[in-house]
């Protein structure tokens, strides 16, 4: 299990070496870069990749904590200096979308392109995140995690995952409160739609059509922001549609990446 220091924080990641860019999978709120793994598996297995723990998640460390979006991205471009990785892919997920529309406006050099999945310019309201960092300050994580079940898988995920489901809540409960909460105050304070329309890399849109937490709605309205953004809706899939439908994601993927400029066909 590889761990680096970055600034103070104990990062733990997963980095091969590959052809083409390198894809950076950025995880979503309350979970651990495991929620990658069988999507992982359905690439070209030639393709380089980095998948990491963000700050106060899974096995990685809160340093000083967490108070903006821009302690993410700041620890993803220095973990990527680290690595000596240059010409990425990001991918992103819900805030992971949020890390990477940041990184690039901070740090473009290093992207070449975008996959944000099941995420937004803007996720939430100032109201509603104020209400869970109560709830989760008061009565912890647990309180809030069943609800949050139903926004990450569909109903048919519930009745035949019983045991994943299990797995996944498991996974939710036991991350850093405050890793957690920093990231939620993080996600209320931030609202990129006006720079949505500076993005200029080639950028995918992708979101489960029955995501309760992102709709397919917002995360279209979103797309049109983006100047060429290519939009796309997974069926059957909620807010993670790299657990429920690992393969028609990967496929999304490897299809945007082999039609990148330069890449040969």
């Amino acid at each position: 299990m590889p761990f680096v220091d970055i600034g103070g924080v104990s990062m733990h990641y997963r980095h091969r070496h590959g052809d083409g860019p390198v894809l950076v999978f950025i995880n979503s709120l309350g979970t651990d870069f495991r929620i990658w793994d069988d999507m992982i598996a359905a690439l070209d297995p030639s393709a380089g990749l980095l998948v990491y723990d963000k700050r106060g998640h899974g096995l990685s460390g809160l340093g000083a904590g967490v108070r903006s979006i821009d302690d993410h991205a700041n620890d993803l471009a220095a973990l990527l200096d680290r690595l000596d990785i240059d010409g990425t892919v990001l991918c992103g997920l819900s805030i992971g979308g949020l890390i990477a529309q940041r990184l690039l406006m901070i740090r473009p050099q290093p992207v070449r392109a975008m996959v944000l999945c099941d995420t937004a310019a803007r996720i939430g309201t100032t109201a509603s995140w104020d209400k869970r960092i109560e709830t989760v300050t008061r009565e912890g994580i647990e309180a809030i995690a069943d609800p949050i079940m139903e926004t990450w898988f569909t109903p048919a995920f519930h009745r035949n995952r019983p045991a994943d489901l299990a797995g996944y809540r498991n996974m939710l409960v036991r991350q850093s409160v405050a890793g957690y909460l920093g990231s939620c105050a993080a996600l209320r304070e931030a609202d990129y739609r006006e720079a949505a329309g500076s993005i200029s890399v080639p950028t995918l849109w992708v979101v489960g059509d029955q995501d309760g937490s992102t709709p397919p709605e917002l995360v279209r309205q979103t797309a049109d922001l983006v100047p060429g953004a290519r939009f796309e809706v997974i069926a059957g899939a909620g807010h993670i549609p790299c657990i429920e439908k690992a393969a028609a994601l990967a496929a999304l993927i490897s299809g945007f990446v082999a039609a990148l400029p330069g890449r040969k066909p």
